[in-house]
């Protein structure tokens, strides 16, 4: 049995991007999540009431997800999205989720057909610990945000907040909002060098 009240409190203390998520979706939105994982974040949103679905591929995750009562569908969405139709959703979310996809700009392109709007989260990798590991280790660095080592990483690709920018500059994508996170907080100076985790909302 899940205590609702014990795992809203500490995912969203340990997750600011989760909290900024729920704060800016109103409810009754229909919400896709792309790469849901263990459904925390869409068993928040249903708490508010916010109709949201998942696609997932890890089959220990989507049992997860069942057992927390969320709505997931097995699939790789880097098979596309064909099947859904064009603004179905309010939102699609990809957290922490576009850098593992092999072609991210294709993706990205059909979540804005099929939704009003696009949040993207991803691990920044031009974060300052990550520059100095790189420049005084001179090895692909391992971090909380990017735990895993150059052999076994989901990562295919590693962006940086002012890559992302420069991304939807060129695919001609406004960007609606954007928040940047350190650890527990959400910073504002110097993103591109101190967060650790960029979201941006686009159309």
């Amino acid at each position: 049995m899940i205590d609702s009240k014990i795992l809203s409190s500490t995912t969203l203390r340990e997750r600011p991007d989760f909290a900024y998520i729920l704060d800016t979706i109103s409810p009754g939105s229909r919400v896709l999540d792309l790469g849901c994982g263990n459904g925390d974040l869409l068993y928040l949103l249903k708490q508010k009431g916010i109709r949201g679905q998942g696609i997932e591929k890890d089959e220990d995750a989507i049992v997860e997800c069942i057992r927390k009562g969320v709505y997931v569908h097995h699939g790789d969405i880097d098979e596309g999205l064909s099947h859904h139709e064009d603004k179905r959703f309010d939102y699609v979310i990809l957290n922490q989720t576009i850098q593992e996809t092999r072609h991210p700009g294709d993706i990205i392109k059909e979540c804005l057909r099929i939704a009003k709007r696009v949040i993207i989260v991803f691990p920044n990798f031009g974060y300052w610990e990550v520059r100095f590991r790189i420049l005084f280790q001179g090895k692909t660095p391992v971090t909380d945000l990017l735990p895993y080592r150059w052999f076994n990483t989901p990562n295919l690709h590693f962006l940086s907040v002012l890559d992302f920018q420069e991304f939807c500059d060129i695919r001609g994508f406004t960007v609606e909002d954007r928040a940047f996170f350190t650890d527990l907080k959400q910073i504002k100076f110097s993103p591109n060098f101190f967060a650790k985790l960029a979201l941006f909302q686009i159309r």
